[in-house]
């Protein structure tokens, strides 16, 4: 399956998760496999919280190093916030933000958060799950999908 089906198929599931297709593609080849595929709809539809949570930082952890770093953070969040007229730079809040943000998370205070920091911190506030932003599908989204794609097997065949 190619970005542009997988993209196709799975838009009522994700309309807002951005890195859909890098968690998806596990073997970083380009394209998503059967097995990835199958994986990944059984993380998005009955994943566990630690299968999420897993899932959810290396979405976070954009250049795959193990860690979310400050300027991974400050990307995300400045993609995912709506931008507010101000006087302020808005740059600066999301700076601010960042460092809140690590104050809370960054529980071994080494200025980056390592998977071991985001679970301790998810386990504490499961609201921090999607903290840089939305990658899991919300509950109506989930409903929607199953519906679409459990309808009619065959409606693949035209994909």
């Amino acid at each position: 399956m190619n970005r542009k089906k997988l993209q196709k198929l799975t838009d009522t599931l994700t309309k807002n998760c951005k890195h859909l297709f890098r968690g998806f593609d596990k073997d970083n080849d380009g394209c998503v496999n059967v097995t990835e595929w199958i994986n990944g709809l059984s993380l998005f539809l009955r994943g566990s919280l630690e299968e999420k949570m897993k899932y959810c930082f290396e979405v976070f952890d954009l250049n795959g190093d193990g860690f979310i770093s400050k300027e991974e953070m400050f990307h995300m969040l400045k993609n995912s916030l709506l931008k507010q007229p101000s006087e302020e730079d808005p740059d600066e809040g999301i700076k601010d933000l960042v460092e809140i943000t690590l104050k809370k998370m960054d529980h071994d205070h080494d200025g980056k958060l390592s998977f071991a920091d985001y679970e301790q911190a998810v386990r504490e506030e499961t609201l921090l799950l999607e903290a840089f932003g939305p990658c899991l599908p919300d509950p109506k989204s989930q409903m929607e999908f199953e519906a679409q794609v459990f309808k009619d097997p065959n409606d693949f065949n035209d994909m």
